[in-house]
């Protein structure tokens, strides 16, 4: 079979149509589309008849297929891919016996040689082929072509995708075998090669190749690459062909790591790995930092490769570590994550070589140096990497705190992702460590301070113990003969100049001997020699000179020098033999050896405690680094702060309940995440307590809970109830622990009292989520927590008090807010037995009696029908008991002796803790009164109106049906016409009937009130003869609470009220005043705006807790909108700079929720920046810089700050002051400065270029341009800012020489900066000298007292900032709390929320 041509494999399909040369295949004919049918068919009738070999005459029509592709209909072209399959797959199979066919001849072969290369060129072109429409396809998926197309591509798709993996399985097939005979025993020529290897690069390329459905195709890719590779001499080819489709193909990068890990452990071709490591390492970390998309396929391909080999990795590391240094942030991302897989799969554990040992260390130090890299992607990624080490335990003991060092540094990193990581990697070095499961720095402390001491003791006994030198005299012998040997050598050579014997021999040969040994101790070995040498001729025959001779007399002195320095030689007077010596020796040796062992015993133990001590002094350091990140506006760092104190407080750290604490506040976040992360933490920490049976876990529970409420807040308490009463409303809450609960406050099971007051108190969060664990055990509740005993725990009485109120503040469904509310009737023994309590208690003196007092006039208030006729005989009792104890007071006036305890009156005296009591009573009920009207009388007038119009309306519909009336009348119209206006019109007539009520009857002289309010006034204006602290506080917030009354007896009292909030010398006094004054506020903000200044000047208050008061109620008002913000607000932001770090979280927390408000802060921030940049106004320059950067923070939008840049600098026209021009230029580089802003700047340049002379005027500018210049932009603003800089230096240096020119001329030096002269306190004034007297006039009222000529006259509307955001979100009971002035007579507002009560 001869065959005169040859078949090359063609660069390109075109090549096949040209001449190539003599001997070279050529397509003689491209046939048509109509014409490749019959000719496929034909082709098959002579693959039948000759074989494989039939390509040989058959090529063209199936070129011409390929070259017709897109043309050729899909049936045709499926039955050329399966042809050609059977044609390779039998050829495939008769090629072995024709390759071990040793007679095959020339042609035969070249024919055979030709037919496989055609046969796979024609294959593979039909592959690549499909494949390529495959891909265009699912590209045009995308677009909304017609349904029958979409169908149609993705089954001709799915039907390619099944055919691939078969096809690959042959192509590998043929490859395996050794074709090379066709090619005459030569190597295989490498087109052929880069023939089967390019369809798999090919199909590679499809993104889709990734997905788990291709799984098979993968697998037959790498099965043919790795025959190529190992049959053929791909390394090279391949090495190339991977590397570029890394950095162009992103989706490559997991298969290939996949392939190149199995080429390597299954086909053993390892030095493949070296060979792509070492080209990615030689790219150019430039050309990367420039190449995004590249760099990623690499960073996959490292970190995916070093998780499947990374011994392989760690041995051709060397040639990436130079990228560790390049821009790229994902190459050192992927070259760190490499080194975390060597370290926890290869250099992991404790039998490392000392090499390995290096290398592993080598490691760590990278990874910690990284840790503080520029780029905060590779900071966070560094931290996962450490948090992975730990949790697999990989990291040396010695390491431990340097990374946890390292992760508490970062935990005050900008970036948030950086911090998150932190916060996981402390959590995952806590619940890996080594230590212990308890790390309290406290009970470390003392075991480490005891194991110290005993170490101590250990050494200073072995040092005074030791019978024998550690080093033997045969030792150190042995060091010293070199020496010795020289110095005795140079006895036989003659005497240097200027050398002479000065030594002379002993009397005896015993104090020779001894001489002979202190010289050889004093290292003068010479002179011992010499001395030796004479007492050898001297005392022949006597010891220790008469041993042995040796051949020389070098030998002979060297032996006697050894047997004085060893001691070998006992003296004369020696009594004991050398065996006795020698046998005491050996029993020493023991015991020493023991104490050696004890010691390095002692020393680990000595360590691990301090390395355990170190450990939780740094989680110490985090945890309240941490907690303060709980307010953190970023979710996912307030969530790992939440996980982190959970993970925290299973290792009894004791900081940790502080954190539990910290984050309670959180579950009213509006934050859904941080709300569940909250429930969660709960949930884990309490709700899944350890313990054999129900009953212990319910212990638990509740001792866990109860640790909580001690000494809590009452706003912890209040986040806690929300807590439990979620978990009780989902029923996981078991009722095991409402048994022990109801146990413990009945004392069947025994308990301190903290723990029963405790019980009460979570009793009463249940029953917010579930009313009826108080309801259906009410009377238990009466009888054993408002006994006889209850005077002698007032706490538990008033809990108990708070428990039952939780039965009136229960929320009820929509359907039923027309029902009566739930009223207990006026002789349940609940009110009785609050009666007797509160009476009893009145007459005697408790710190606790007032809050329980307050809490059961409140309770009487909300459950008892008739609740003032319960209060007013609580009054009448209580008085007739002051009476009875003044007319005893009466009786003793003839006693001299008066009690300092006691508030005298004349001749009269009653106890202070009785007045106390006494005026305290009477402001609580004066309030509740005020509510009851105002929330539940109002609310029942409205209810049971609302029925009777249902009513009427429900009779009437009923007559009109009986009469059947076709069409109604005119007065009917006009009736339900009136109807409608009825609502309206009785709202009002309920409210003027509850104002005319406070305003007329209860202060009238026929009330009760009226009897005790002169009492109050008389309290207060007298501080000199009523001095007591406590009683002065409790009259003054009596005095705030009848204030709530009337607001004629408001108005006539204002001045006293506001006289003792400036002037008296008591913080209690001072804050309770604060809290009165914001109540008026909002009930009667009329009368209060006047005085507004008189609050804001509490917030400089000297005390402490006063300016916290202060700054939390006006907090309250501003953000409500009942007080004017104006400049005044700056008083707000000194808050800011305050010493008392609760204090600084009430002004964050003001200007945070103000933020909220459209444009608040930017609208205020010109008058604040006035005001604190006034020198009178004593804030310091320092401080000054303080508030504003953490105002500006607020300033996002770019309007604002451009606005905000053309305001502060025409500010500069009216600043008088150098400090007030430092002041607005330091604002200046507070705000990030736009292209808009530069022209701001330059458009307003007149207005501060003549403050540029100063230095630090200057200098904020320069800061503000060389921002604009890091930022960059566009070459037209870079020149306009570039004229700007030098507008700026010109006026200065303007400045600068007529300033000079200005001290030529008369000699008198340039005025320094002013400097405001600081004395301690200057930004707090003395709290007698803030106002005098004469301030306190009242100030006239904004509005007629006669509500009637009010409406007659039309006054002129207050003005006040409203905020779109308030008209958006607010209630309809906060949007009724903005009274303006036309209001105020008419109408007033509730001051409490709460439950509709019947009116008696």
């Amino acid at each position: 079979m001869a065959v005169a041509w040859e078949f090359h494999l063609p660069f390109a399909p075109a090549d096949l149509l040209r001449d190539g040369g003599p001997g070279r295949y050529v397509v003689q004919e491209v046939l048509t589309v109509r014409e490749l049918p019959p000719a496929l068919t034909a082709f098959r009738t002579a693959f039948r008849a000759r074989g494989a070999l039939a390509v040989l005459q058959h090529f063209d029509p199936l070129y011409s297929l390929l070259h017709h592709f897109r043309a050729v209909q899909a049936a045709v072209k499926e039955d050329a891919l399966e042809l050609m399959m059977q044609v390779v797959s039998k050829h495939s199979n008769e090629l072995p016996a024709i390759l071990g066919d040793s007679e095959l001849s020339h042609a035969d072969r070249s024919a055979h040689l030709n037919a496989l290369k055609m046969n796979c060129y024609l294959l593979t072109g039909l592959m690549d082929a499909f494949e390529m429409e495959t891909c265009n396809n699912s590209l045009l998926e995308v677009d909304p072509g017609g349904k029958n197309k979409k169908n149609r591509t993705k089954t001709s798709q799915s039907s390619w995708e099944e055919e691939r993996e078969p096809l690959l399985r042959l192509l590998t097939q043929l490859l395996q075998l050794d074709l090379r005979q066709l090619w005459g025993g030569l190597v295989v020529e490498e087109e052929f090669v880069s023939l089967m290897t390019g369809s798999c690069y090919r199909i590679l390329e499809n993104p889709s190749i990734g997905l788990q459905k291709h799984r098979a195709t993968r697998e037959a890719v790498t099965h043919l690459l790795a025959a190529a590779l190992v049959h053929y001499d791909h390394m090279f080819s391949a090495t190339l062909k991977i590397t570029q489709m890394l950095q162009h193909f992103e989706h490559v990068a997991p298969v290939f790591a996949q392939a190149v890990s199995l080429w390597a452990t299954e086909y053993g071709l390892k030095s493949l790995v070296g060979e792509l490591l070492r080209e990615i390492g030689q790219k150019c970390p430039q050309d990367l930092a420039r190449d995004a998309s590249g760099v990623k396929g690499y960073a996959t391909f490292i970190t995916e490769l070093s998780e499947r080999i990374p011994a392989l990795v760690l041995s051709n590391m060397s040639v990436l570590l130079r990228h560790l240094d390049g821009e790229s942030y994902m190459m050192r991302n992927a070259i760190l994550a490499a080194m975390a897989e060597v370290l926890t799969q290869v250099l992991n554990g404790d039998k490392l070589e000392e090499v390995a040992r290096g290398t592993r260390d080598q490691f760590l130090n990278m990874l910690q140096a990284h840790i503080c890299d520029i780029n905060g992607f590779v900071r966070s990624r560094v931290l996962q990497l450490f948090t992975r080490i730990v949790q697999r335990k990989a990291l040396p003991l010695t390491q431990f705190q340097s990374v946890v060092s390292l992760a508490v540094g970062r935990l005050k990193d900008k970036s948030v992702v950086v911090v998150k990581n932190a916060i996981q990697l402390l959590a995952a070095f806590l619940s890996n460590n080594p230590f212990s499961c308890k790390l309290s720095c406290a009970d470390l402390a003392e075991p480490l301070k005891k194991e110290m001491q005993k170490l101590q003791e250990m050494r200073n006994h072995g040092r005074s113990t030791a019978v024998a030198p550690a080093i033997t005299p045969e030792e150190e012998w042995e060091a010293m003969l070199p020496e010795v040997r020289a110095a005795t050598q140079q006895l036989f050579q003659p005497l240097q100049e200027g050398e002479e014997e000065v030594l002379e021999v002993e009397e005896t040969a015993e104090s020779t001997s001894e001489q002979i040994t202190g010289l050889l101790r004093k290292l003068n070995y010479k002179s011992a020699a010499r001395l030796t040498q004479k007492a050898l001729c001297r005392f022949q025959g006597k010891e220790p000179f008469s041993g042995p001779t040796e051949d020389n007399e070098e030998a002979t002195i060297l032996g006697v020098l050894k047997r004085l320095y060893t001691g070998s030689c006992p003296g004369e007077n020696s009594e004991d033999p050398p065996r006795g010596n020698s046998s005491l020796n050996t029993e020493e040796v023991v015991p020493e050896e023991q104490s050696q062992t004890e010691l390095v015993k002692q020393e680990m133990l000595v360590q691990y405690l301090q390395d355990a001590y170190d450990f939780s002094v740094k989680i110490t350091e985090a945890l309240s680094l941490i907690s303060r990140m709980m307010y953190e506006n970023s979710v996912s760092v307030v969530q790992e702060a939440i996980e982190f104190f959970v993970t925290v407080s299973k290792f009894g750290v004791p900081q940790a309940l502080l954190g539990v604490r910290r984050m309670l506040p959180l579950i009213w976040s509006k934050e859904p995440g941080v709300k569940e992360a909250v429930l969660n933490a709960y949930r884990r920490l309490y709700l899944n307590p350890t313990g054999d049976s129900e009953r212990a876990r319910a212990q638990s529970l509740v001792h866990s809970l109860s640790l909580i409420m001690v000494d809590a807040s009452l706003g912890t308490i209040q986040c806690l109830e929300e807590i439990i009463s979620e978990f009780v409303q989902k029923d996981e809450v078991k009722p095991a622990v409402i048994q022990l609960l109801w146990e413990r406050f009945t004392e069947k099971s025994q308990c301190s009292s903290l723990e029963r007051r405790a019980a009460v108190m979570l009793l009463g969060m249940m029953a917010r989520g579930k009313p009826e664990i108080i309801g259906s055990n009410l009377d238990v509740l009466v009888t054993v927590g408002l006994s006889e005993k209850a005077c002698e725990d007032y706490r538990l009485a008033q809990e108990v008090c708070n428990a039952i109120s939780k039965l009136a503040s229960n929320p009820k469904p929509a359907q039923e807010k027309n029902k009566a509310p739930f009223r207990l009737p006026q002789n349940h023994m609940l009110f009785g037995c609050l009666s007797e309590t509160v009476s009893k208690g009145f007459a005697q003196p408790s710190g606790h009696w007032i809050p329980f007092m307050e809490a059961a006039v409140m309770l009487i208030y909300q459950l008892a029908e008739g609740a003032e006729e319960i209060c007013a005989q609580i009054l009448q009792e209580c008085s007739r008991q002051a009476l009875e104890k003044l007319q005893e007071a009466d009786g003793q006036k003839a006693d001299p002796a008066v009690s300092p305890s006691r508030a005298s009156d004349g001749d009269s005296s009653l106890p202070t803790f009785l007045l106390m009591h006494l005026v305290s009573l009477v402001g609580q009920v004066a309030l509740q009164q005020v509510a009851y009207l105002e929330v539940s009388v109002s609310a029942e007038l409205r209810r049971r109106r609302i029925l009777r119009e249902e009513e009427k309306t429900k009779k009437r519909s009923d007559s009109s049906t009986k009469k059947q009336r076709p069409r109604s009348t005119g007065n009917e119209t006009t009736m339900e016409e009136e109807l409608g206006l009825v609502g309206a019109s009785a709202d009002d007539t309920e409210a003027e009937l509850i104002r005319s009520i406070c305003e007329t009857e209860l202060l009238d002289e026929n009330h009760l009130f009226s009897a005790f309010v002169p009492l109050v006034l008389k309290i207060c204006n007298n501080p000199g003869v009523y001095s007591d602290p406590a009683l002065s506080a409790a009259a003054a917030l009596a005095l705030g609470k009848v204030c709530m009354i009337s607001s004629e007896f408001c108005d006539s009292h204002l001045r006293l009220l506001f006289t003792m909030m400036e002037k008296s010398a008591l913080p209690a006094v001072r804050s309770n005043l604060i809290i009165a004054a914001g109540d008026l506020a909002i009930r009667f903000p009329n009368l209060v705006e006047p005085w507004t200044s008189h609050l804001y000047a509490r917030l400089r208050d000297p005390c402490p807790s006063v300016r916290q008061t202060a700054g939390l109620v006006m907090t309250h008002l501003i953000l409500k909108d009942m007080v004017k913000v104006k400049g005044q607000v700056s008083e707000m932001a000194t808050l800011l700079i305050d010493p008392e770090e609760a204090i600084m979280g009430v002004a964050q927390n003001f200007f945070s929720e103000l933020s909220s408000k459209d444009n608040a802060i930017y609208n205020l921030l010109p008058d604040i920046i006035s005001r604190l940049s006034d020198p009178n106004c004593g804030v310091e320059e320092e401080s000054f810089h303080i508030i504003m950067r953490h105002l500006f923070s607020y300033i996002t939008k770019d309007k604002q700050t451009e606005s905000l840049v053309e305001k502060l600098c025409q500010r500069f026209r009216t600043a008088r002051t150098e400090r007030q021009y430092r002041d607005l230029a330091h604002c200046l580089t507070l705000l990030p400065l736009s292209e808009r802003g530069l022209h701001k700047l330059q458009d307003n340049f007149d207005c501060f270029a003549d403050k540029l002379q100063d230095p630090a005027v200057y200098s904020c500018f320069q800061t503000v341009m060389a921002r604009f210049r890091r930022a960059g932009g566009k070459p037209e603003t870079k020149a306009l800012a570039e004229e700007l800089e030098q507008k700026l230096a010109a006026a200065h240096n303007r400045g600068l020489d007529s300033a000079e020119t200005c001290q030529e001329g008369s000699g008198t030096p340039m005025p320094e900066p002013a400097k405001r002269k600081t004395t301690e306190g200057s930004c707090r004034h003395p709290l007698n000298t803030v106002n005098r007297d004469e301030d306190f006039v009242t100030p006239k009222p904004r509005n007629l007292r006669n509500p009637k000529r009010a409406q007659k006259r039309p006054s002129r509307k207050k003005a006040i900032i409203t905020f779109s955001s308030d008209e958006e979100n607010s209630s309809e009971d906060e949007l009724s709390a903005e009274l303006r002035e036309e209001e105020t007579p008419t109408k007033t507002t509730p001051i409490t929320r709460s439950s509709a009560r019947r009116l008696r």
